[in-house]
């Protein structure tokens, strides 16, 4: 009974609510799959929290004003500031502060390879819960050929020499900012906030942002800043295409879709992210690549095809 209950719940076949799951995975997909070239060239051109810092709090703040357009007001989040701060920490502040302090050093596709490992802890963490999802077998199949046709994208750059010569520590630190930014995910799945959805993600980037701040001029950073038009493009690009519209469609994907299909996202991240660097940045796809392409796209369409519905008997 619960498990019908937790699927009418997420969005399925015969769902009015599909087209808008089609859309927001594909908000998603696009924009966080070109999002890593451009948090590349930021953090190599100012320091990395208080980028970051800038990106949320211009992002939270252009939100929040949104929803507060749209008739909400602060009275709304009485008894709801402890889900508001830990979303922020976990959502923004950590998982965001950690992936950009990395990106310093770590390419940006061994950067997507590294946060694919997100695909998994959602499923996984959304094994617990008050809205715990279990996932068939060919969701299964799927997150495990979207994970092989990931390896095999990267494989011929990332393996043999980007992951080499990358230190160890700064990808330990995005596998861990990953591990974070799934714990957030799952939290809001499983404590909904009932605000205006304008002002939940608004007000998580205020937070979150503020708190990157506090660390970045804590670190010395305010020193090493300075203006710089590739940083400033950089920033522009994140705060209106992922702080704005991809943050939104993610944050209605936690609520409405099931864990595997919100991970899959981390999938399709390095495809883009390798198509970028080919089309920008002239940076050339092996054969093999172009298979590992492949293959991710097949585990999504395993992952997101819609169920048959069973009759009642």
């Amino acid at each position: 009974m619960a498990q019908g209950l937790d699927q009418a719940a997420t969005v399925t076949a015969h769902d009015p609510q599909r087209r808008l799951l089609v859309l927001c995975l594909a908000i998603v997909y696009f924009v966080w799959g070109t999002s890593y070239a451009a948090t590349r060239v930021g953090v190599l051109h100012l320091p990395p929290l208080l980028f970051g810092a800038l990106r949320f709090l211009i992002g939270g703040a252009g939100l929040t004003a949104i929803a507060m357009a749209r008739g909400f007001r602060l009275a709304a989040l009485h008894g709801r500031w402890r889900d508001l701060l830990l979303l922020s920490v976990l959502g923004v502040a950590a998982s965001n502060g950690l992936q950009n302090w990395a990106m310093q050093w770590v390419p940006s596709e061994t950067g997507a390879l590294l946060n694919a490992s997100s695909a998994l802890w959602i499923v996984l963490f959304g094994l617990t819960g008050r809205r715990a999802h279990h996932p068939g077998a060919r969701t299964v199949l799927g997150l495990v050929t979207g994970f092989a046709g990931t390896a095999l994208l990267v494989w011929p750059a990332a393996g043999a020499t980007a992951l080499a010569a990358t230190p160890l520590l700064p990808q330990l630190v995005i596998l861990a900012a990953c591990l974070l930014w799934s714990l957030g995910t799952i939290y809001m799945r499983n404590h909904t906030v009932d605000i205006d959805l304008f002002a939940l993600v608004g007000l998580q980037m205020l937070l979150g942002g503020a708190w990157m701040a506090v660390a970045g001029f804590a670190g010395g950073e305010a020193a090493r800043w300075h203006w710089s038009l590739p940083g400033m493009l950089a920033l522009g690009y994140l705060v209106v295409a992922s702080s704005g519209f991809a943050y939104m469609a993610y944050a209605w994907l936690a609520r409405h879709a099931t864990p595997a299909q919100t991970g899959t996202y981390s999938y399709v991240n390095p495809l883009l992210a390798a198509a970028t660097g080919y089309l920008l940045l002239d940076e050339r796809m092996a054969m093999r690549q172009w298979s590992g392409a492949a293959v991710i796209l097949a585990g999504v369409v395993m992952i997101n095809w819609p169920a048959r519905s069973r009759q009642a008997t």
